[in-house]
């Protein structure tokens, strides 16, 4: 994706961890060109000449931050989301670049679409934006989409997202066609029939509130069997916003046997279960699909994510018009946003806890995104894209509907109190946000 460059900058006075590489010390970095030109524990004046100074004391220097699956609504839902607005609010949250799913109007299904996504992206000069292309014509989940027309004008993956793959065929010939790409089919683990109009989880909270729930099986069934088809077509699968115990279960023993298998969590699946609708009793921004599942299954992901596991943290950003989510509970769509909190609610809630190790954390917002897709960067050695992500542990977020600069405001962490946020993001070598008022 081509993005301005900017002039030469000196990141001084930081840590660098950059898992990638095997980094974690104090660092100095120098960019230019829009590449990592030197990365030394001191970089002389001579290098570093007409560079300007970033001072980054205190602060976490990490390789920028991917968000492989993010609905930027863009074509066709603008009234929801822009790829302007979205990229503002991905830089925002620390991220460098994001990957935009299919499910548009028109759909991105063919090259003139995907152009256009790319277009749009490089235009806001802000995050990096690669689409995801369409497995199905339509979404429909009919006939194959046009694959290679869409990975010659730059998709990175293919995914119906919003839908599953219902006809196992389906999906079994688009593992085997990607193939020749060495790109993913993200599949939506969901059956249908099993979901039958479940709006929230299967168990004891949908009973007492009298909701539907859809049981876990309706994911790990289909999981199981896009790993069977994974197995079969020697294809790459990832399965996106991986939601239940037994789901991971699948995909760790996937990993074992050498399929080409990688998963994502979302940050609301990790931080929240259903029993928050017992709190927020029909709140439609506790709505997602996956639905919020019970506290095992969201004990099971944190395991995941210290184990190795789970590849990638992803937020699965849906912005939805508040007029929309002011319906009753069961009509409101599906989808909460998360761009701008998902790195605090990390930081704040397993960094800080000692559930995961802070070089983890850098991964799973990183190198793991990077090499699920096959996406440059995911680190700070010398040659690799300028992108760069400065944290503040100790920065304070507290997470306010009204300031967020997505065009929607459905965001299931309004209220919340997080300690350590992003403070600065870098693509191409060109500071695109910066937090005001540091101290």
């Amino acid at each position: 994706m081509r993005l301005p460059q900017g002039n030469p900058i000196l990141i001084r006075g930081g840590h660098l961890v950059d898992p990638a590489a095997g980094i974690d010390a104090a660092m100095e970095i120098l960019l230019i060109d829009g590449e990592v030109a030197r990365v030394d524990g001191k970089i002389d004046g001579k290098a570093a000449k007409n560079a300007e100074i970033f001072d980054a004391e205190g602060d976490i220097v990490a390789p920028g931050f991917i968000d492989i699956h993010v609905h930027l609504r863009e074509p066709g839902f603008e009234y929801k989301e822009t790829i302007a607005t979205g990229s503002a609010a991905a830089v925002a949250g620390g991220f460098a670049a994001v990957c935009a799913m299919a499910n548009t109007e028109p759909v991105n299904d063919e090259r003139s679409v995907t152009e256009f996504v790319k277009r749009r992206g490089e235009e806001a000069g802000l995050a990096r934006v690669y689409p995801v292309g369409a497995v199905s014509h339509g979404l429909k989940g009919k006939a194959i989409a046009e694959i290679g027309e869409m990975f010659a004008a730059g998709a990175v993956a293919f995914s119906d997202d919003g839908k599953p793959i219902v006809d196992g065929t389906l999906m079994r010939r688009a593992l085997e066609y990607t193939r020749q790409f060495g790109v993913a089919v993200v599949s939506h683990s969901e059956c249908p029939d099993l979901t039958a109009g479940g709006c929230m989880n299967e168990g004891d909270v949908a009973t007492r509130l009298g909701l539907p729930g859809a049981p876990n099986a309706s994911e790990e069934a289909m999981v199981a069997r896009d790993i069977l088809l994974a197995r079969l077509t020697g294809g790459k699968l990832h399965v996106a916003h991986l939601s239940t115990r037994g789901a991971l279960g699948m995909v760790r023993a996937a990993k074992r046997e050498g399929l080409r298998v990688t998963c994502e969590v979302t940050p609301h699946h990790l931080a929240l279960d259903d029993r928050a609708l017992l709190d927020r009793p029909f709140s439609t921004d506790l709505k997602m699909n996956p639905p919020l599942r019970s506290p095992a299954d969201a004990e099971a992901l944190a395991d995941g994510l210290a184990d190795g596991t789970v590849d990638a943290i992803a937020t699965d950003h849906a912005p939805h018009h508040a007029d929309e989510k002011a319906l009753e509970f069961e009509n409101a769509p599906f989808g909460v946003i998360g761009l701008e909190t998902a790195v605090s609610i990390l930081l704040d809630r397993f960094v800080s806890k000692k559930l995961i190790s802070l070089s983890r954390f850098v991964e799973l917002f990183s190198s793991g995104p990077a090499r699920a897709f096959g996406l440059p960067g995911g680190t700070l050695r010398a040659g690799s894209p300028a992108d760069v992500t400065i944290l503040s542990p100790g920065k304070s977020l507290t997470v306010k509907r009204a300031e967020l600069l997505s065009k929607s405001r459905n965001t299931p962490f309004d209220g919340w109190k997080l300690k350590g946020r992003a403070v600065a993001t870098i693509v191409g070598g060109r500071i695109v946000w910066r937090l005001a008022a540091r101290g």
